[in-house]
């Protein structure tokens, strides 16, 4: 009995054809899918707006924020995020700093803060505050609420602003995470020792301060 040695080749080629291009395809969509996922869930950039955090982020800073983090890890203390404020008239964005966390007591007190009745050591060296706002009487924050404060404590609005208030978690966009100016980590940045305090926010290139 004869056999078709050539028409077998011709199969096996075929079958190698066809697997190479269900690896392409399916490649492809892999690249397209961590495309789409990186654009909507994972990281985005923002321009910073104002001097709000001033003098660990400048107005004009391009910062690439974390969307995903604090669906991996819970929010910190000090942890630097870029939240959605809704406003009477529009939605912007904000960048500020966490200070008080769900079910936590937060006051204002002779400028300084105050967490369950204890004075906070903070991160840095910020100004005493001129005016403690809402929390000059203590503040309850509920299940999913923080408490924030900009780092230029005299020249910006934060949770001690009517106009701002307490965070909720559905409304942080995600964590502040690389200046890209200098490609350098959010939370490894210090400059109050070496900078005068000035008030800002972000935008999503956006820039934080920007209407939505």
């Amino acid at each position: 009995m004869k056999y078709d040695f050539d028409l077998e080749n011709r199969t096996e080629a075929r079958k190698k054809i066809l697997i190479k291009l269900l690896v392409t395809v399916a490649e492809v969509a892999a690249v397209l899918l961590l495309a789409f996922f990186i654009t909507h869930f994972g990281l985005e950039t923002y321009t910073v707006s104002g001097e709000e955090m001033k003098p660990t982020l400048e107005n004009g800073d391009k910062i690439l924020v974390n969307k995903m983090s604090y669906h991996l890890h819970s929010v910190k203390r000090n942890d630097v995020i870029v939240v959605r404020i809704s406003g009477s008239e529009h939605n912007y964005y904000s960048v500020q700093r966490v200070i008080g966390l769900p079910g936590e007591k937060v006051q204002i007190k002779e400028g300084y803060v105050y967490i369950d009745g204890e004075k906070s050591e903070e991160k840095y060296d910020f100004d005493v505050m001129e005016n403690g706002g809402l929390a000059l009487e203590e503040i309850s924050l509920d299940d999913g609420e923080y408490f924030v404060l900009c780092d230029n404590r005299n020249n910006g609005e934060d949770s001690r602003n009517a106009s701002v208030g307490n965070i909720s978690k559905e409304n942080i966009v995600g964590k502040a995470w690389v200046r890209m100016n200098t490609i350098q980590f959010v939370g490894h940045i210090d400059g109050f020792s070496d900078r005068t305090l000035g008030g800002q926010g972000a935008n999503s290139d956006g820039e934080a301060g920007s209407e939505r």
